[in-house]
C-alpha cells in the first residue's frame, strides 16, 4: 500500500458503485480471513512491536488534507491511503499530489504483508477511466501513479482497463506524466504487455517486494522469476520507458539477499528502485522481523546508485509512489537526453 506528484501522493479508490450503495470491505477480509488459507500460516502477534523513534508520520490533520478529503469525498472516491495506514498520508495529501488505485479494492490474493481485502471483486467499471481524468484534471495534477489490485479474475490481468485509464488520461490531461504500478499479471504477462506497449505509460512500474527465499511466505502465488522477467519484458517492447520496482524491508531478509536481488534488477536493466521499512498492518499480518535504522537505509540507497539505478529512494518511511513525481521526471530527463 501501498504508491504522483511528490507533494500530494494518496492513493485514491474510485469505487465502481455509487457512495450510497457502496459496501466497504470488512476487517476481517483484511486480516484473519484473508491469511487463513496461505501456505506458510501466520501466529497471531501478541503484542504488536513498539515502532522506533524514526518511524513517525506527519500529521493527517492539516486543512488541506481536510480539503482534498472532502474533495474526494464529493467525486465519490476513497483512498486506500487511509484503509492502510499509510505513514505517508498526511505528507502526502497535504501536498496535492496522487496515486489513484483501479479495478477495485477487493483483492485476489492473500499476501500476508498487505492491508489490501481478499475476496470476490466487484466488476469492472467501464466508467472510471473517464471518471478519473476528470477528476485529474480538476485536481490540475501534473504527476499521477495508476495501481489496482489483483484481478485474476480476469482474462488480460486488468490490463485493459489500465490502457484505457491511460488513454482516458492522455485525452484530457495532455501534459500529464502516467506512471502505473501493475500487478504481475500472473499467467498473462505476454497479452498484458502487449496491451499496455500500445497505450504506454511514462513510467513502468511493478513491486519485487521482498527476496526469493521469502516468496512463499510473503507473496503467495507470485513468482520472484516472473516478476523480474515482466519488468524485463516491458523494457524489451517499450526501452524509452524506465522501469521501477520496490523492496520492502524488516520481513526476514538479509543485505546480501538485498544486494543479490539489486543485481538481479540491474542484470534486467530496471532504472529505479525505492527501499523501505516492513510496517505490520495489524496482529494477523506478517510480523516484523527487524527495524532497519535510516542510516542503513542511506547506505543501501548509496549502493544501489553505485551499481547503476538511475533514481534511488531509500528511507523507513519511503513506499512504492514516494517522491515519484522527482524520480519519474528525472528518469525521463535521462531518456530523452
Amino acid at each position: 500500500m501501498s504508491e504522483q506528484s511528490q507533494s500530494e501522493r494518496a492513493t485514491i479508490q474510485l469505487s465502481a458503485e455509487k457512495p450510497l450503495t457502496y459496501s466497504p470491505p470488512t476487517p476481517e477480509m483484511r486480516s484473519a480471513q484473508k491469511v487463513s488459507r496461505i501456505p506458510v500460516k501466520i501466529e497471531p502477534t501478541k503484542e504488536m512491536p513498539r515502532k522506533p523513534a524514526w518511524i513517525r508520520a506527519k500529521s493527517q490533520g492539516g486543512a488541506e488534507v481536510q480539503r482534498l478529503k472532502k474533495v474526494l469525498r464529493d467525486q465519490g472516491l476513497h483512498t486506500v491511503c487511509e484503509e492502510a495506514n499509510c505513514p505517508n498520508l498526511g505528507e502526502c495529501f497535504a501536498g496535492g499530489t496522487a496515486t489513484f488505485m483501479i479495478l477495485g479494492d477487493i483483492c485476489t490474493r492473500r499476501c500476508p504483508f498487505c492491508d489490501v481485502a481478499h475476496g470476490k471483486p466487484r466488476p469492472v467499471d467501464a466508467e472510471e477511466p473517464a471518471r478519473l481524468a476528470e477528476t485529474v484534471a480538476a485536481m490540475g495534477l501534473s504527476y499521477v501513479v495508476i495501481t489496482s489490485v489483483d484481478r485474476d479474475d480476469l482474462r488480460d490481468g486488468g490490463a485493459g482497463h489500465f490502457a484505457a485509464v491511460i488513454r482516458a488520461l492522455r485525452s484530457r490531461c495532455p501534459n500529464l506524466t502516467i506512471e502505473i504500478l501493475t500487478p504481475d499479471f500472473r499467467g498473462r504477462e505476454a497479452i498484458a504487455l502487449d496491451i499496455l506497449a500500445a497505450d504506454p505509460p511514462d513510467v513502468f512500474n511493478h513491486n519485487l517486494e521482498t527476496v526469493p527465499g521469502l516468496y512463499r511466505a510473503a507473496r503467495p502465488g507470485a513468482d520472484y522469476i516472473g516478476s523480474l522477467n515482466l519488468l524485463a519484458a516491458m523494457k524489451e517492447r517499450c526501452p524509452d520507458v524506465p522501469t521501477k520496482s520496490g523492496l520492502m524491508l524488516g520481513l526476514g531478509e538479509t543485505d546480501d539477499q538485498l544486494r543479490e536481488v539489486l543485481r538481479d534488477m540491474r542484470a534486467r536493466n530496471i532504472d529505479m528502485l525505492t527501499l523501505g521499512q516492513y510496517l505490520q498492518p495489524s496482529r494477523n499480518h506478517l510480523p516484523v522481523d527487524r527495524f532497519v535504522t535510516p542510516e542503513q537505509f542511506a547506505a543501501l540507497g548509496h549502493e544501489a546508485e553505485a551499481m547503476g539505478f538511475t533514481h534511488v529512494a531509500s528511507g523507513p518511511m519511503v513506499r512504492s509512489s514516494y517522491h515519484a513525481d522527482q524520480g519519474g521526471l528525472a528518469a525521463l530527463a535521462q531518456v530523452s537526453a
